[in-house]
């Protein structure tokens, strides 16, 4: 089930899905009325020819009947040599056993039509067979003799079986003790005897032609429509750490063309408000280390030093919070192009400066797309402060075609579990060295997030704290 989901998880392949299922519905429901229709036109046409064939029969019967017994074989010799009867006639000393056709409901009603008609004027007491045989396996004569063994003459003038080889209508009556008179006849077109289907041979090859050039024309059509559609959402799950990106080409149908002006509209507002946010962000932030400077000049000229101290001390707090928000801006929006990034290699740039405390532990990663200088901020950070408050991490990397996930692990203290979501918080920190200003881990959030991934702190059972970082892998490749 989860294999069909994914397999007809596209529009196109949910449009072709669709038109397999209209085609055929709409081919059987046709045909259905169409077979139906001719068909019932057909049994009739044969029921009318079977009376017709069947009234010949009976003055053909009539006839021997009635014929005295020393003319009969003259009369066989004559028609046999000269014609002029729509049957194959003879006289024979037993009933000759007949394999039928298959049965169906029309054979059986023609059956029983020619057997209404002959028993009109035939005696009640008179035996009588009717019965279909192909004319491959059409005994004549005897039990042993077929008709395709008996010379061509024998059947020129009453037999003339077409390509189509219909079926061969047997009519046996004893008119005497151990004198049996046989008719064989073909009934004439249409040879409707076995049961039609639904759809025929040659309607099913139409309709798999059909089908097949539909479903090329639909899927050439709906790829087209939906190459602009698939940039679009591309384009989207990109901006999150490309906003600089190029506008998408306006292109396809209306709608598509509507979408993606409307995506376009608002990746230039983000970006307008993005440079402005900066720009204010960076101005207030300068501006603040004028007055900062001016009030330590004043605070020396204090008289109190205790007075001094609270000053400068008041001014630290401040100044460490206008550096760290520039710290803050530098490190998270940074400007710089997607590209395929080797991890590993990342990885292994960041570890060789302690390389007896960062173990890199990891198969083969294949390259992810994203933005190479904040991800190895990023790593970097994270790290570090393994190697800082646990003395050493094992970084190890499990790669999918869905995602990308790091672990970092170290023998550290941990983190209390109360603080394991607070810990994000800016300026938040657990340790009172005089190095940073506990806005690592929050920077170090906010780049995983602008790659749409995930960022969690757990504490591991063993002891020491894991960092699980998941990449999703949706960025469209150079070659899109």
């Amino acid at each position: 089930m989860t294999y069909l989901r994914l397999m007809f998880a596209s529009i196109i392949s949910r449009m072709l899905l669709l038109t397999i299922f209209s085609v055929v519905l709409a081919q059987l429901v046709s045909s259905f009325f169409l077979v139906n229709q001719f068909a019932e036109s057909e049994e009739k046409t044969v029921i009318l020819n079977a009376n017709n064939l069947a009234e010949n029969a009976l003055s053909t019967i009539s006839f021997f009947q009635n014929l005295p017994l020393q003319y009969r074989h003259l009369v066989l010799e004559q028609l046999r040599d000269l014609g002029g009867s729509r049957f194959f006639v003879s006289l024979n000393s037993e009933k000759i056993e007949i394999n039928p056709i298959p049965d169906s409901l029309l054979k059986k009603r023609v059956i029983n039509t020619v057997r209404q008609v002959l028993k009109r004027r035939i005696p009640i007491q008179s035996k009588l067979e009717i019965e279909f045989s192909h004319p491959d396996d059409l005994h004549v004569l005897k039990n042993d003799v077929l008709l395709k063994d008996l010379p061509p003459s024998w059947g020129a003038y009453s037999l003339i079986i077409p390509s189509t080889k219909p079926p061969i209508l047997v009519v046996q009556i004893e008119i005497a003790e151990h004198e049996w008179l046989y008719l064989a006849a073909i009934l004439p077109p249409p040879y409707l005897l076995v049961d039609k289907s639904i759809i025929s041979p040659a309607q099913l090859i139409t309709l798999i032609f059909t089908t097949v050039f539909v479903l090329i024309f639909i899927y050439l059509l709906f790829y087209w429509q939906t190459k602009p559609l698939k940039q679009l959402a591309l384009a989207v799950s990109e901006m999150s750490i490309d906003l600089d990106q190029a506008p998408l080409v306006e292109q396809g149908a209306s709608e598509i063309v509507t979408a993606t002006r409307a995506f376009n509209r608002m990746q230039q507002k983000l970006q307008r408000y993005i440079r402005d946010r900066e720009v204010l962000f960076r101005s207030i932030s300068h501006d603040l280390k004028t007055p900062i400077t001016r009030l330590r000049l004043r605070a020396e000229l204090l008289d109190s030093e205790k007075q001094t101290e609270a000053f400068n001390h008041d001014l630290d707090d401040l100044e460490m919070l206008v550096n760290g928000a520039l710290q803050t801006v530098k490190d998270t929006d940074i400007h710089e192009n997607i590209q395929s990034v080797n991890i590993l290699k990342l990885l292994e740039q960041i570890s060789s400066s302690q390389p007896d405390k960062i173990k890199i532990i990891t198969p083969q990663v294949a390259p992810y797309r994203g933005k190479p200088l904040a991800l190895k901020r990023c790593l970097a950070n994270l790290i570090d402060n393994g190697v800082k408050y646990g003395g050493g991490v094992q970084v190890f990397i499990n790669d999918s075609t869905e995602s990308l996930q790091i672990l970092i692990q170290d023998n550290g203290p941990g983190i209390p579990a109360h603080e394991l979501e607070h810990i994000f918080t800016p300026y938040r920190r657990l340790h009172h060295d005089l190095h940073g200003y506990g806005l690592g881990l929050g920077i170090s959030r906010n780049i995983i997030h602008a790659h749409n991934g995930y960022l969690h702190l757990i504490n591991r059972e063993e002891g020491g704290l894991e960092v699980i970082i998941t990449l999703p892998r949706i960025y469209k490749s150079t070659s899109v």
